[in-house]
């Protein structure tokens, strides 16, 4: 049911946009493409789908890993840093590089995020690192990046115009390009990530369990960082800070199927790009012929919608 869910949701993403086509001149974009106006949109269209499909893929998967390593039910990529240290990287970038393209600071914001998240990983304790120690330095860490990240861009006219789309996050940008460029940390994060659910399903219950239960707790919390940061620094990358699709898609799926991560990272890999292309679709249509960000689309619609959730009692234990 949920990959139909997806599927439906994709087909939208592809039919509906700012931009009006009939059913017609999106079956001749996909499958008899002659380089017309409405062909040239519909593999915008595609490309932005196929972008959508694996960021949200990525940051719902990093939202599950990252919530067992920590047992923090509000765990996301934002709370390790994760997202700072790529936003901070691209302004960096753009404003002390000159780099204006996103072919070429998606690598800046990729190495940014993986360098804090290296940094929160030895702060936190290395081998001895807790769930407590690492939301601790990943919180000190993303406040110091985005204080810098503020300076520079109410220094930088230039730096804030350019980033200004960015920061919010969007799919916008999406071309063949980008998506060649993250793919592979995309593939080699989603495949660790899925390795570990059942040594994080140890670690989740407390390390006491986990090391009577045969868990290594230093490689597990080693290469579970390594997967989120990976997921989600690539996603950021891609598309800039999203909120709230780490967060909440790991709830509604422990809503049903319990705790179990051998359970939980799978549905996450399929809910939540529906929750990103379905805010991508609803972004496309409010503001025609414009149109909102999809890291605005979900934040105001995760918002409540989380609250709703946590009030009904909805939401699973860790």
């Amino acid at each position: 049911m949920s990959v139909v869910v997806l599927a439906l949701v994709a087909v939208a993403s592809i039919a509906i946009g700012a931009k009006e086509l009939s059913l017609e001149q999106v079956w001749h974009g996909l499958f008899q493409e002659s380089g017309t106006y409405g062909d040239v949109v519909v593999g915008e269209r595609v490309s932005r789908t196929v972008l959508g499909l694996l960021a949200g893929a990525a940051l719902g998967l990093s939202g599950a890993v990252l919530q067992a390593l920590t047992r923090n039910p509000l765990a996301d990529p934002g709370l390790l840093g994760i997202n700072a240290g790529a936003s901070a990287a691209v302004v960096t970038a753009v404003t002390f590089f000159g780099v204006t393209s996103l072919s070429g600071y998606v690598w800046f914001a990729f190495f940014g995020a993986a360098a804090v998240g290296a940094v929160v990983w030895f702060l936190g304790g290395s081998r001895g690192a807790t769930p407590v120690r690492l939301a601790l330095a990943g919180t000190a860490i993303s406040a110091a990046l985005y204080g810098y990240l503020q300076a520079v861009m109410i220094m930088d006219d230039a730096a804030l115009g350019k980033m200004r789309f960015w920061t919010v996050g969007s799919l916008a940008s999406a071309n063949d390009s980008t998506i060649t460029q993250v793919l592979p940390f995309l593939g080699v994060g989603t495949v660790l990530a899925l390795l570990l659910a059942r040594p994080l399903n140890a670690v989740a219950m407390g390390d006491d369990t986990a090391r009577a239960l045969g868990a290594n707790l230093g490689r597990t919390r080693a290469l579970s960082m390594a997967a989120a940061t990976v997921l989600s620094g690539a996603a950021t990358a891609a598309c800039g800070p999203i909120v709230f699709v780490g967060l909440m898609i790991p709830h509604v799926v422990r809503s049903f199927t319990g705790p179990d991560l051998r359970w939980i990272l799978p549905y996450a890999t399929i809910l939540s790009p529906v929750l990103l292309l379905g805010a991508d679709v609803v972004g496309r249509i409010v503001a025609r012929p414009a149109e909102l960000q999809v890291g605005i689309v979900t934040a105001v619609i995760g918002g409540p919608v989380f609250v709703f959730l946590v009030r009904r009692g909805r939401t699973a234990q860790l």
